[in-house]
């Protein structure tokens, strides 16, 4: 969903006219559903098994696919397109959930680095290659509905994995919906009350890192002066790639030194990729460049936010509680978009690029001065990871057998 949107979309809509702010406000208003979605996460830690929650999303959202897809690229189609588009994330949120929860169970403390390297290999190398193939399919075979129906197939298809993977045994609830609720807020509060928990919460939702121009890349891609096909393979095969590369690599620093501080370290050096990529000359060169290095520095900035949350959060209501650490992260990432489609639509991209990068280090310096005063003011309890997220057998009235 949203590589379609960012590469092939973006690309389509801005060739027929559209402008790069409008086209901003569009991909920004698609990270709504993924900002708030912590408040109907309960409903996958409580109702449906993982597994069935996975197949149902995967399902409306390929539809949303499709659909987004069949619409003309016009100005005419934006209010359709955004109500598919904001209903369609509705649906990948419950996928997402899915899959946080399946990981969470599934994986060791001192792998939670490399496990949420390889989830958000998945997901940047995902949206790239699905991009830069609906990109493709769009300029080289007839027919404005192939793209979404291609990649629709491609979607449901993903659903065959689930073969392959344990439905964890703590799936059963007891006790009632209230009850069950009860336990949730429960298992947020274990997680934000404690140092851990709400250090992790605050630097997922400060714009350290947050990767904003990648959705705007096609867009603004004329200014360097690239064609489509350099578009497509910049943004999309080559750029899920290289985001797969630095998703992989960033989980494994991360298992090595501080999550945290590898996080804000990854947001330091796409601040620096930024300014470098606004100093350097308008070529198609420069571009391939610089949005490859970008991307395999979005893939290091994803990697570390995961590893941080996997750290944060235990087991209990994995689903709820990493819907609450995604929303803050997509906060950063949707309004970062919408202000960067905003100055650039009257300063140009020069001005974008250090726009992000200094708004980026204000967050990082905000972080490292809060985090110094929580740590001479809060002695951290010694506590297992299950006491600081909740403890599984005792969330949502779960039995160990």
């Amino acid at each position: 969903m949203s590589g379609y949107l960012t590469v092939t979309m973006a690309y389509l809509l801005s060739h027929a006219g559209i402008s790069t702010e409008k086209i901003a406000t569009l991909i920004a208003l698609s990270y709504i559903p993924h900002t708030w979605k912590f408040l109907w996460a309960p409903i996958a830690d409580t109702t449906l098994s993982r597994k069935a929650w996975y197949m149902l999303a995967g399902a409306v959202s390929a539809a949303g696919i499709f659909a987004t897809g069949a619409l003309p690229a016009a100005e005419s189609s934006l209010p359709m397109l955004t109500a598919i588009v904001l209903a369609s994330n509705v649906a990948v949120t419950f996928l997402s959930m899915a899959v946080e929860s399946l990981m969470a169970y599934s994986t060791p403390e001192e792998e939670k680095g490399r496990a949420g390297g390889w989830f958000q290999a998945g997901n940047l190398g995902g949206g790239g290659l699905g991009g830069g193939a609906g990109l493709w399919i769009a300029g080289h075979l007839p027919g404005a509905w192939l793209p979404g129906a291609v990649l629709a197939a491609v979607c449901l298809l993903c659903c065959l994995a689930l073969a392959f993977v344990p439905e964890p045994e703590e799936v059963r609830r007891c006790g009632g919906a209230w009850r069950n609720m009860g336990a949730v807020v429960k298992d947020l509060w274990h997680v934000a009350r404690s140092r851990r928990g709400y250090l992790g919460l605050l630097i997922c939702f400060l714009p350290i890192g947050s990767g904003a121009a990648s959705n705007l890349w096609s867009s603004i891609a004329g200014d360097w002066h690239a064609t489509a096909d350099t578009v497509a393979m910049v943004n999309g095969a080559m750029s899920g790639l290289v985001a797969a590369a630095g998703c992989i690599a960033g989980g494994y620093a991360c298992d090595r030194m501080d999550r945290k501080a590898a996080y804000g370290l990854f947001g330091v050096l796409m601040a620096l990729c930024a300014v470098a990529m606004a100093f350097a000359p308008r070529t198609p060169a420069t571009y391939v460049w610089f949005v490859m290095a970008y991307s395999f520095i979005s893939g290091l900035t994803y990697a570390g936010f995961s590893a941080v949350v996997l750290e944060a959060i235990g087991h209990g209501a994995a689903a709820t509680k990493y819907s609450l650490f995604a929303s803050l992260s997509n906060m950063p990432i949707a309004y970062m978009t919408a202000v960067e489609g905003w100055m650039h639509a009257r300063w140009g991209g020069s001005v974008m690029l250090y726009g992000e990068a200094l708004i980026g280090l204000a967050g990082l310096l905000a972080f490292i001065g809060l985090a110094a005063i929580s740590g001479r003011t809060v002695k951290e309890p010694n506590l297992s990871a299950d006491d600081v997220a909740g403890n599984p057998s005792e969330s949502l009235g779960i039995s160990p057998d």
